[in-house]
């Protein structure tokens, strides 16, 4: 699937882009549950190892005001509660490495010493002025609400078992489609953010 965002060659670009998908992390290929109102009570702890490679297509405003638009591939692995991310251009090169676990967090650029600070959202900030719900996003790929806080949920029309979508966290989460069979999970998912204004869409590859 194309997305009609212009490519930009700015690193920095790419750099708020990897903060995105990072904040999607875990594209999950998990089992769906059932449609809730109410805080989730699902759990990581028994799912230590996961590994994702898709590709992502960003629509922001930088710390400046400005517009934004960016894509390319990810690469995301998963062990126990750490994640690492790494952001490649559209021909395969590396753009950055995200690294998140619950006591630090380390973004990587090209020929630069790494940033670090005590969680995502903390070195997004300092970077670039603005976070992202990063352990939000690793439940809503299950798919399922965070289980941190409140959400509303709507189950797809045509297969009740699975959702259509998510809001919550200020955060709108729209499965915008699912993986044939015999496959299973999501297959695209797009994410909306209005304050500041922050849209993400997702293709999983498999």
């Amino acid at each position: 699937m194309a997305f009609c965002f212009p490519l930009r060659s700015s690193l920095r670009s790419f750099v708020a882009a990897a903060f995105a998908v990072a904040a999607i992390s875990g594209c999950s290929v998990a089992p769906t549950r059932g449609p809730s109102t109410s805080n989730a009570a699902t759990s990581l702890s028994t799912q230590t190892n996961r590994a994702y490679r898709g590709r992502f297509s960003v629509r922001y405003t930088d710390v400046n005001g400005r517009p934004r638009n960016a894509y390319g591939n990810f690469d995301w692995q998963e062990q126990g509660d750490t994640v690492t991310l790494q952001l490649l251009n559209p021909f395969g090169q590396t753009l950055a490495i995200v690294t998140s676990s619950p006591s630090a967090a380390t973004l990587e650029l090209p020929n630069r010493q790494p940033m670090t600070a005590d969680d995502v959202g903390t070195l997004m900030r300092n970077a670039l002025g603005f976070s992202l719900p990063v352990e939000g996003l690793r439940y809503w790929l299950q798919p399922s609400p965070a289980p941190t806080s409140h959400a509303k949920t709507v189950p797809d029309p045509q297969v009740q078992s699975r959702l259509k979508e998510i809001d919550q966290d200020g955060w709108t989460i729209q499965y915008v489609s699912y993986a044939d069979a015999p496959e299973t999970g999501v297959k695209r998912v797009d994410l909306t953010r209005r304050e500041p204004p922050l849209d993400i869409k997702l293709v999983l590859d498999r």
